[in-house]
Parts: structure tokens; sequence; C-alpha cells
């Protein structure tokens, strides 16, 4: 299995990055990890150009003979950090958690110290993403969340050269081991994070918890969540209902799935295969279930940003967008189409202007690779990444009807 990819080029907080764990429960085998939210304000100009090119990088990526991707790629919009500890005493580094790549890496920005736990490997390291590249030599040292999370002996990469990637300090990777496939040399592949928490019985299974706030949504600090080893009811407001991981390739390289896609009672999309991703900011769909979106909306392709652009008349009749996975309807509300209004200006968008969340993933349906759910879909939805029984889960939370945008 591989997984999708965040990374940014440039950003603003909105607010304070913070990290919390809570000691691991004997009965729950589980602990959580609270994140920050971050917008890029380098403006949207380049948003959608920008994560086409890397979904497309995604779908004709070059896979071994293990169909496991040689690449990583990169977000736009909106990503999460977390502050991590590395070293004894520990140094802090806000981190990109990444739910894509696999690699924990830190770099210059926050330069690594060197401590009583620390241990040069002499391995040097090398990994490209898609509009960038890290470089640096591989140290074992001790990772801490908090005094109650912390993982022994941990792969960390201490990077001399970095391009394209200078926003943070570096990245908490948190995909699958698959991906650390000879990026480290004399090593095949590295335990990810994690794979130590597991294998140090910090969790009880390798599932991974995800719950976004939309970034409009001042109630929760912007903040999100990950739970390692299991997820997080208090936040859900339906059952986890889980889907099987599609074997239609390429989607089945990464968290790939099958859905269908109905605007009100008309499909947009048949049933299909595609990807959960963190790494997108908006929601992708082939482009002629897109242009039969746009019909539907009457929406106006904005030639500046990329965006569709609706009225507020239009907006008045937006029609729930459906999604329909393992038998279960996923309905996005007309507000979970749009844009968060109060993040147009930081944005660089018109203030006055309605813009949708859907758009073209660039090539048409049946290719294997037909939409992309992104942040837009995930800060609607609590999503649930199985490694131990191959599935994904949704569910719905308090933010899925939330009118915030």
């Amino acid at each position: 299995m591989y997984f999708p990819t965040i990374t940014l080029l440039s950003s603003l907080l909105l607010s304070s990055g913070f990290v919390h764990a809570s000691p691991l429960s004997r009965d729950t085998g589980k602990a959580s990890l609270t994140i920050s939210i971050k917008i890029n304000t380098v403006g949207v100009g380049q948003l959608v150009e920008k994560e086409r090119a890397r979904i497309q990088s995604l779908k004709y990526a070059t896979h071994d003979s293990s169909g496991r991707g040689s690449f990583n790629v990169s977000n736009y919009g909106v990503f999460y950090t977390a502050e991590v500890g590395v070293g004894t005493p520990p140094t802090y580094h806000t981190l990109l958690v990444d739910t894509g790549s696999s690699n924990t890496w830190v770099w210059a920005s926050q330069p690594y110290v060197a401590t009583n736990s620390s241990v040069n490997t002499g391995n040097s390291v090398s990994v490209t993403y898609g509009s960038g590249a890290f470089y640096g030599e591989e140290w074992l040292d001790t990772v801490t969340f908090t005094p109650d999370l912390v993982i022994d002996q941990q792969s960390i990469v201490v990077a001399s050269r970095v391009a394209g990637l200078n926003a943070f300090d570096g990245i908490l990777g948190l995909g699958s081991v698959d991906q650390t496939h000879n990026s480290v040399n004399n090593t095949f592949e590295v335990p990810t994070v994690t794979d130590n928490l597991y294998a140090q019985r910090k969790i009880s299974q390798q599932v991974l918890g995800v719950f976004f706030s939309p970034a409009s949504d001042s109630e929760h600090d912007n903040s999100g969540e990950l739970v390692f080893g299991g997820y997080d009811k208090s936040v859900m407001t339906s059952p986890v209902r889980y889907v099987p991981l599609t074997t239609t390739t390429p989607a089945a390289y990464y968290w790939g799935i099958n859905q269908s896609i109905y605007y009100g009672k008309i499909m947009v999309l048949s049933s299909t295969a595609g990807i959960v991703d963190t790494g997108s900011t908006l929601i992708y769909i082939a482009s002629d279930a897109f242009q039969r979106y746009q019909s539907l909306t009457g929406a106006t392709l904005d030639p500046i940003t990329g965006l569709l652009t609706i009225t507020s008349a239009q907006y008045a009749n937006l029609q729930t967008l459906t999604f329909n996975i393992g038998g279960t309807s996923y309905g996005l509300t007309p507000n979970a189409q749009i844009w968060p209004r109060s993040l147009n200006a930081a944005m660089g968008l018109n203030t006055s202007a309605i813009y949708l969340v859907i758009n073209d993933i660039g090539s048409g349906s049946g290719s294997g690779f037909d939409f992309v759910n992104g942040y837009s879909f995930l800060q609607r939805f609590y999503s649930v990444f199985d490694t131990t029984n191959q599935r994904v889960g949704f569910a719905e939370t308090v933010h899925t009807k939330s009118n915030s945008n």
C-alpha cells in the first residue's frame, strides 16, 4: 500500500501550533495528538495548477514490482502541524503532519541538537517530492510528543539541503513503511513513527484516526486531532462505517476506495476508483464529471484562480453533493461545497465572490484514478485509516453540517 502526501511552499499561522497527547490507555491502546491548521497565503492563483500537477504525478508515477511509488508530492492550500520534540532533552520542531510520506525529518530552520540519546548511523538520505526534495543524514533518536508519549530509537533525517519545502521545520511521516524503501542508503526500509509506536506497545493496532476542523471554524481553535491506535468517538455523530481498499490501479497504490457521486438525484460520477488524500486542499473529480457538475450548478470558471464561482442566487439553489461509499451516503451540504468566505481576503481572492471546492482532476473517467477526496471532504467527515484490516472508515462529525463557510 502507498499513501498520498502533504507538503507546502509557504504559509501563515492562523493559530498557534500546539500538541497534546494522552497517556496510553491499557483498555483502548490508543493515544491522541492535537494539531494546528495553517493556511497558504501565497494566493490561490497556483493552487489548482499545482494540485492538479501533483495528482497527475500520483496517477502516472512509476511503481516498482511491488507497486510502490518512488516520489512524494505537495499540498498548496491547507495543512496541519504539530510541535514534536527530538533528542533528550528534546528540541521542539514544527513538523508537518503527513499521512502520506513516511520519513521523519528536520532541518536547519530549527537546528537539530544531538544529545546523549542521538546515534548517527552514517547513512545518507535522499527523498524527492513533486515540488521539492531534501537530502541529509540519518540519526536514531528519541521522539517526544509529550512526556506521556515517547518513541525510542526513531529514525530521524537531519536534512543538510532542502528544496521547495522551506515553510516548516520538517515532516512527521505517518504513511506506509513501503514509502521508505531505498530512501536511506544501505537500508531497504525504515520503521516509521507509527511502526515504532506499535512495536514499542504504545498503541495496540495500526490504525490512525484523523479529525480536521474546517479552516473557518474558530470554535475549535482551527485545530485537528490524530489518534494513534484508534479513533475519537467524542467528535463523531455517527458510527464509523468502513469500506475495503480498492483493487483498481493506480488508486490501489494509495488510500484508494470506490465511490459514486450524485448532485441532488443526478449522477455526476458513476462508481469508480479514486483516493482519500490528506495532501489535497480541494475535491477533484474526472473531467467529464466536473463538466456535469459545472453545468448542473451553473458555475463559471474563474480564469485567474481556476476555481468555479457561483452567484448568491445559485448558492441558494445549490443541491447536496452525495458521495456513495460502500453503500453509505456522505452528503456535502451546499455550505460544504464552497470555499470559506472568511478566508477570501487572506488567500488573495475576491472578497465578494463565492468559490466552489470541486475541481477538475485533469483527465477523463475510467482511468482507475477518477477522484481525490481532499481536505474539503475530510474536514466534514472523520476518517479512519486502518492498515491492520486494509480499509478506510468514515463518520459524520460536529462539522458535517456546519454553515461556517
